[in-house]
């Protein structure tokens, strides 16, 4: 299980701008410190947290942060509407759109999917699989 998972910024207010307008909506809550953005899911009294925590900080080696070439982070939303309406956020906080919201021939016909790039640089993905929607062929 992936516990949790961090990208480098070198502008954290610019990277919460981006973040919060799309995490807090699947549930993320978010803590903020002088190391910077700390998201994650509520966890009820009694219960196991439920992963994975997602991190944006300031590089540790205080160079500039760099995206991965080849790594994305995918975030599971409740539905198409959700995919459609995130996506359009994130790019309103100062994304950059990497592939608009639909559904791509080389996966599974439910699998419905938006791409995004953060002010920093990292590909983010938006999904929905929900096999009560309609499907790429109807």
């Amino acid at each position: 299980m992936i516990a949790y998972v961090t990208v480098g910024a070198d502008d954290i207010a610019r990277a919460k701008r981006f973040y919060s307008a799309l995490l807090p909506a699947l549930g993320y809550e978010l803590e903020e410190g002088p190391a910077g953005l700390s998201y994650a899911l509520p966890v009820a009294p009694g219960q196991s947290p439920v992963l994975p925590d997602f991190y944006v900080k300031p590089t540790f080696d205080g160079r500039p942060a760099s995206a991965g070439n080849g790594s994305m982070v995918a975030f599971q939303a409740r539905n198409q509407k959700q995919v459609r309406d995130l996506h359009a956020a994130a790019l309103a906080a100062g994304g950059s759109d990497e592939g608009p919201p639909g559904f791509r021939a080389s996966y599974g016909p439910r699998f419905y999917v938006g791409y995004l790039r953060d002010p920093q640089g990292n590909k983010i993905a938006l999904f929905s699989s929900d096999p009560k929607e309609p499907g790429r062929d109807g």
